[in-house]
């Protein structure tokens, strides 16, 4: 998940542009000194989610899918589980609102 999650902030911060290949899998396997099968199953789970396509000739390459209902399903399972960390932590809404604020603006420069 944090190979998956590595390149989807690298997607968000325009580190890599729709088109562009990434490495193979053995190739990024032997950068950053991880199994073949890590990295194959990061870039699954990223087909899965709609941000690369898996292609014979190509590789991985960014693709995004525009399926927002899927998106904004995804995103807010996820919220309910950080959210409820949150509650449990005290962290109050204004925090939580302030934090996803400066997030956001990093992605949207």
């Amino acid at each position: 998940m944090q190979l998956r999650n590595q390149i989807v902030l690298g997607i968000a911060t325009n580190q890599y542009q729709e088109g562009e290949s990434l490495p193979s899998v053995r190739q990024l396997a032997e950068n950053i000194g991880i199994n073949m099968h890590t990295v194959n199953k990061a870039y699954h789970v990223l087909r899965q989610e709609g941000f690369i396509r898996l292609d014979r000739r190509n590789g991985a390459v960014i693709f995004l899918e525009e399926d927002k209902s899927q998106a904004v399903r995804e995103m807010r399972e996820a919220l309910q589980v950080i959210l409820a960390k949150a509650v449990c932590k005290s962290i109050s809404r204004e925090e939580v609102h302030q934090m996803v604020d400066e997030i956001f603006e990093e992605y949207t420069l």
